[in-house]
């Protein structure tokens, strides 16, 4: 039989404060002059460090066995997989008709 880990209330406030904090970073870089394509690069990657703070302490796979982790990760490797060929098609598409 397995133990489980349970989480203590200061590890979750901490990182529920830490999530917070990041949302507001994430909104913030709206307000500074970032160029185009960096500032999606910036909010994308705050996005992914919270996602994987959620994953790792809310859903307890910091503790947890790491065969879980990497059936997390290949679960997530697989939806970049599948996005990357979906935006793929995207490039070959024609403009349409155009509208006059």
């Amino acid at each position: 039989m397995s133990t489980h880990h349970i989480s203590t209330f200061s590890t979750l406030v901490t990182v529920a404060g830490a999530l917070l904090l990041l949302t507001f970073l994430t909104v913030s870089v709206t307000w500074f002059n970032i160029p185009e394509p960096f500032n999606v690069i910036v909010a994308i990657t705050i996005a992914v460090v919270k996602a994987a703070a959620v994953a790792m302490f809310f859903m307890n796979l910091y503790w947890d066995t790491k065969f879980n982790s990497i059936i997390i990760l290949i679960a997530v490797l697989f939806l970049a997989i599948m996005v990357v060929i979906t935006l793929l098609d995207t490039l070959f598409r024609d403009a349409g008709f155009p509208i006059y």
